[in-house]
């Protein structure tokens, strides 16, 4: 046996710090709280941006700018592997919003729905129809290799900006002016 496994066996297990058990512990009286006030009493919890009531840091600071993050679309997700393992799909069939949902892979219609290419290492061999608004590049090689189909019906936003999501240019054909307006005329 060497020191160092003594050692390591010794600081294994620390005791845990008992406070309020007399001045000889070194933590007696106030038990390391100070004296008065709200943090030497029970049932006190500050809020981490709390400055003891002078004006907050996040207020004291000028707010300006935009920021895109009330635009951001949210998906709900579901893996291939999760489509497959379900009872509902085990022997194919259409893959749906609705019917995500009635299996208990989706919450709720309230979001969009992704569905995303992780399968399990034996390979993804069951035969679907997926007609859900965004699917992964991934997903759709293994679903079209199973023998089934995708089809994209896009977000809000697809449709907006005029994307064909089941094409192979998926680039936006309605423009607005806003984007086009450094482009010159030919």
């Amino acid at each position: 046996m060497m020191i160092h496994e003594i050692t390591e066996q010794a600081g294994k297990n620390r005791k845990r710090k008992r406070i309020g058990r007399g001045h000889g512990s070194g933590w007696g009286k106030q038990a390391g709280r100070g004296h008065k006030g709200a943090g030497s009493r029970r049932g006190n919890s500050t809020l981490f941006q709390f400055e003891g009531g002078q004006m907050p840091f996040f207020r004291r600071m000028p707010k300006f700018g935009f920021s895109n993050t009330n635009f951001s679309v949210k998906f709900w997700t579901v893996n291939l592997r999760d489509i497959a393992k379900s009872e509902a799909f085990a022997k194919g069939g259409k893959v749906t919003a609705a019917s995500l949902i009635e299996a208990g892979l989706v919450r709720d219609d309230s979001r969009d729905i992704k569905i995303l290419g992780a399968i399990d290492e034996g390979g993804f061999k069951t035969k679907l129809d997926v007609e859900v608004n965004r699917v992964t590049d991934g997903a759709r090689k293994h679903i079209e290799a199973a023998g089934g189909s995708v089809t994209e019906t896009g977000t809000r936003r697809d449709r907006v900006r005029g994307v064909d999501r089941n094409s192979d240019d998926r680039s936006p054909k309605n423009l607005t002016k806003k984007l086009n307006r450094g482009k010159k005329a030919d």
